[in-house]
């Protein structure tokens, strides 16, 4: 196992296992595997008649996620659940999982450290590497193209609806001048140059920007949507959807999601309030600050 999957911490891990309630020979679909930091837990509680399904669509995160639920089965000897993993989208578990077949559903929003930490990924600007963000790096366009075809117009639009960012026009002004740009340490630098922090933010003057831009090579947001629609037909009666957002853009649409099924009677919701990351889990992780975890169950029949 490499050292990332073994040291990775899934954000807000007691609380999700406690709404998931997973149960032995149940069947569950992480729709977002990562380093299978949910899912390891998952695989333990699920017993020999269970089923773990989950999806990725990093190569990479997929084949060491792979390895590491490998070694917990086999722990587990006969105990293990049976697993099926798809390295595609999350948005494409209606095109493999039957209706109306499905005790939990577990989907985690966030970038996971490794395509954080690795510059070569091109997600972060703490360190300089090529400008890619891109989740599927066999597919689709990096944001290098984005940042150098799209027009100024295009790149405030996307920079101010996709980063929340006020400062949207001069940003992309800035970013059209300084054209070709193809490295995040020089995206970052004209970004910042071109509206740097102010004085009551603690973030760097690029998050809101690298965010956008992540947000549309991925179209992140077209595939929280997906899995909405998706999961109420999917989950059995008493199922349940646990969600992990980690910024205002995802939390708004699954808490529109869920309002709207509750409205119709489709779901009860668990959390009336975000459940977020304790003092003791910031302090270990910086990131889970951020996270908001929702959970519903299924009320009426999925069909």
């Amino acid at each position: 196992m490499t050292r990332e999957a073994a040291r990775h911490v899934p954000v807000l891990f007691d609380e999700a296992m406690e709404f998931l309630r997973v149960r032995p020979g149940g069947t569950v679909v992480d729709c977002t595997l990562g380093l299978a930091g949910h899912a390891s837990e998952i695989v333990r509680r699920l017993g020999p008649d269970g089923h773990l399904i989950a999806f990725d669509r990093d190569a990479e995160a997929m084949a060491l996620a792979r390895e590491k639920l490998e070694c917990v089965c086999g722990e587990l000897g006969g105990q293990a659940p049976r697993l099926t993993l798809f390295g595609e989208p999350f948005s494409s578990v209606a095109q493999h999982v039957a209706p109306d077949s499905v005790d939990g559903m577990l989907a985690d929003f966030g970038v996971s450290s490794l395509q954080l930490d690795e510059a070569r990924r091109g997600f972060s600007f703490l360190a300089d590497g090529p400008l890619d963000m891109r989740l599927d790096t066999r597919r689709g366009p990096t944001a290098a193209q984005v940042v150098n075809e799209a027009s100024e117009r295009e790149l405030a639009d996307l920079i101010y609806e996709y980063g929340e960012e006020r400062r949207s026009r001069r940003i992309a002004r800035a970013i059209v001048r300084g054209r070709p740009i193809t490295t995040t340490g020089q995206l970052a630098r004209i970004v910042s140059s071109a509206a740097p922090a102010m004085k009551q933010e603690r973030i760097h003057p690029a998050t809101r920007t690298f965010q956008a831009l992540r947000i549309a090579v991925n179209h992140e947001l077209d595939e929280i949507r997906a899995l909405m629609d998706s999961a109420p037909r999917l989950l059995h009666k008493s199922g349940r959807l646990v969600v992990i957002s980690f910024h205002s853009l995802e939390d708004r649409i699954v808490k529109d999601g869920l309002r709207e099924g509750a409205r119709q009677g489709t779901w009860e919701i668990l959390t009336k309030k975000p459940v977020m990351a304790g003092e003791e889990e910031v302090e270990m992780n910086p990131r889970s600050r951020s996270a908001k975890l929702r959970a519903a169950e299924r009320l009426a029949a999925s069909y």
